[in-house]
């Protein structure tokens, strides 16, 4: 077995008490990985976790020297049957389930909706059928839905989870500045994405490396504001924006990083913009501290881009958590107008100011960050000038 995070697993424990929880059982990797140290590959494994700390893993046997690395007390494999019969992930976890589950226990399960970052190629996801399954194992005990108490668990990350994310962002790092400067000049916007893919999978500290990345030049770019990122096949020309988009991960582990080149020298506009958006970054960083909301943060930001005259360009809010997933705008703390999170030593968030002007271009330059006791630590420093974000055109 792996090594214990019991910063993890105490906060676990507090959880649990002060919701009045005997057990979690939970399916999706990601918060297999939160309660096991194990994230599961095609999302079959189930982690189940009493009060005192104790964790049952149930994992395939395809997984099971993935599930041992984890710190479960107990580690249960088995098959989906063989050439004689065909069984689907309900039928063989029932019966574990419930040498598990004890009479008089209250559970909480995974209920959604919720985000969950691609594990694999393919998935499985088992939506509401663990709670039908704990239901009719425990039938006469009380079963609760517990996504509140798991998203507060993610939003603090444990000592050892940061140290993971603090990989994945090195990792990033040395693909921005190996390819990035390397890259774009005469290329498609789907060729400079793909030189920077094989970098974050070359990592030999993680069992598993890798991630996404996408590239939007020029007038595409002002639409790196949407709900997905897109690369196209145009091609890159001197005086483009290129805005490069990177979620990289270690071992379940996860960054939202936006670093936005210039393809020669910018011009007075893109300038401005550059300004502006490195200003309203000092701005947000010098506001975050514990005990600060969340809100305050983004207030910060949006308005020294409001006072650049870049008010309506910024379309959305300046971030939210990050560590267990990429993408998850409803992951605190959520840095935006409306929320009421409070920041948190152990939290790791992004900022991303943003400017988006259509028909012309975006710029975004998006950072992680590790709220600790004595304030904000950059975890992406790299590339944070409007110099380093220049390109000579060859």
């Amino acid at each position: 077995m792996g090594l214990r995070d019991v910063h993890r697993i105490e906060r676990v424990k507090h959880a649990l008490e002060q919701a009045n929880i005997d057990a979690l059982v939970c399916a999706l990797p990601t918060n297999v990985l939160l309660l096991s140290g194990y994230w599961p590959v095609i999302g079959t494994s189930i982690a189940v976790i009493t009060k005192t700390g104790f964790v049952h893993i149930l994992a395939p046997e395809d997984e099971g020297e993935l599930a041992r690395s984890g710190w479960a007390d107990v580690v249960e494999t088995f098959s989906f049957g063989s050439l004689e019969e065909v069984k689907t992930a309900v039928d063989v976890l029932r019966a574990p389930l419930r040498r598990i589950l004890k009479p008089g226990m209250i559970v909480g399960c995974e209920s959604g909706p919720t985000v969950e970052p691609a594990s694999y190629v393919g998935m499985h996801l088992f939506g509401n059928a663990i709670q039908r399954m704990v239901s009719e194992i425990l039938p006469d005990e009380v079963v609760l839905s517990a996504d509140d108490v798991l998203s507060r668990l993610r939003s603090v990350l444990s000592p050892g989870e940061q140290a993971r994310v603090r990989l994945a962002c090195e990792i990033a790092e040395r693909a921005f500045v190996d390819s990035a400067h390397r890259s774009c000049s005469c290329l498609q916007e789907t060729e400079v994405a793909s030189l920077f893919r094989p970098l974050l999978a070359a990592e030999d500290s993680a069992t598993r490396a890798g991630g996404f990345v996408f590239c939007m030049s020029g007038a595409n770019s002002a639409e790196a504001y949407a709900a997905y990122q897109r690369s196209r096949p145009r091609k890159i020309e001197p005086g483009d924006l290129v805005l490069i988009h990177c979620n990289s991960y270690v071992d379940g582990y996860w960054t939202d990083i936006t670093r936005t080149f210039c393809l020669g020298a910018p011009d007075d506009r893109k300038r401005r913009m550059y300004e502006a958006i490195f200003a309203a970054r000092e701005a947000a960083l010098a506001r975050i501290e514990p005990g600060v909301r969340a809100a305050e943060v983004d207030r910060a930001a949006r308005e020294v881009l409001s006072q650049c005259g870049f008010e309506k360009e910024f379309k959305h809010g300046l971030g939210h958590g990050v560590g267990f997933a990429a993408i998850n705008h409803n992951a605190p703390p959520r840095l935006h107008p409306a929320s009421d999170d409070v920041l948190e030593p152990g939290m790791i968030f992004n900022i991303e100011p943003a400017i988006y002007i259509d028909n012309f271009g975006g710029m975004r330059h998006c950072d992680m960050v590790l709220l600790t006791d004595d304030g904000p630590q950059l975890l992406t420093p790299f590339q944070s000038t409007m110099q380093s974000l220049t390109i000579e055109v060859r």
